[in-house]
């Protein structure tokens, strides 16, 4: 699933158009912003704008959730309804894969946040997005989970039930149809 660097011309263009449309259909998402700023941010990005089409191609629905005054870096998130369809039924990590001794998953969760070039949310970021709206209400989303909790051989997942954001934990090595991952980029 390696990220193309190269991706330009219409394919630059598609892109461009869908995430303009899903910017300006959701600017509850990003008050006070203009789409003009992040189109140019982008157009000297092409690294960024290579992961912002993975992201898409994989079902995340990239839209942009926040501004960083100080770096001048806008975050886009996966503001999928439920989580990416295109990053479901991996277990946590490397050492989770490794540690399973039979029926083990395509990949992990962190090994392809990597590749796709995005950070995997963690619980303040998941809940920062679940105020923009009502996300993974039928599936479930892994965050980033905390180096003691991983260190004994946990991992932590997020979802949204009756209203309320609920957070979990499960054994890393564990895996499941409807439980995917939603990651965020900075340009």
């Amino acid at each position: 699933m390696a990220v193309s660097k190269k991706a330009g011309g219409s394919d630059h263009a598609a892109l461009f158009a869908t995430l303009k449309e899903r910017f300006e259909k959701y600017m509850n998402r990003h008050k006070g912003m203009q789409w003009t700023d992040v189109q140019a941010r982008l157009a000297k990005k092409p690294a960024k704008v290579a992961s912002l089409s993975a992201m898409e191609a994989t079902g995340g629905e990239p839209d942009v959730t926040g501004f960083d005054k100080k770096t001048g870096e806008y975050m886009f998130t996966d503001c999928s309804p439920e989580s990416p369809q295109g990053r479901r039924s991996y277990c946590y990590d490397r050492a989770a894969l490794n540690a399973r001794k039979e029926f083990k998953p395509k990949n992990t969760v962190v090994d392809v946040a990597a590749e796709l070039g995005i950070e995997l949310l963690n619980e303040e970021q998941y809940r920062a997005l679940q105020e923009l709206g009502s996300f993974d209400t039928k599936t479930s989303s892994w965050i980033l989970t905390p180096p003691d909790i991983r260190k004994l051989g946990g991992a932590l997942f997020c979802d949204r039930r009756y209203n309320t954001v609920f957070v979990y934990h499960n054994g890393a090595e564990s895996y499941y149809a409807a439980r995917g991952f939603r990651g965020m980029l900075r340009v």
